[in-house]
């Protein structure tokens, strides 16, 4: 029995990390997440993508350089994963 057609339910947080999410649907869910945060009027968002090589960090930074709703972007402090989090300020 398919699976990979049924929606996946993340509860929305101001914390969300990735490393639950298969490589292939980075995008698409980061996205939708980020749409749900701002509709439920979060204004600071934490995304754990990682440190690895980077591929995540880039493709969630992609996303959040394109959404008109997200102000600014930065590394997490040290602290709270460094360069292996994402900061993220939604208008």
């Amino acid at each position: 029995m398919e699976h990979d057609s049924e929606p996946i339910r993340i509860p929305i947080t101001d914390v969300f990390d990735l490393h639950s999410v298969p490589p292939r649907d980075v995008k698409p869910v980061i996205e939708e997440y980020l749409r749900e945060a701002h509709r439920l009027g979060f204004k600071a968002l934490r995304i754990i993508h990682g440190r690895g090589i980077g591929v995540q960090r880039e493709i969630v930074r992609s996303a959040l350089a394109r959404l008109e709703f997200v102000a600014d972007y930065r590394d997490a402090p040290a602290e709270a994963g460094g360069w292996g989090s994402t900061i993220v300020t939604l208008r």
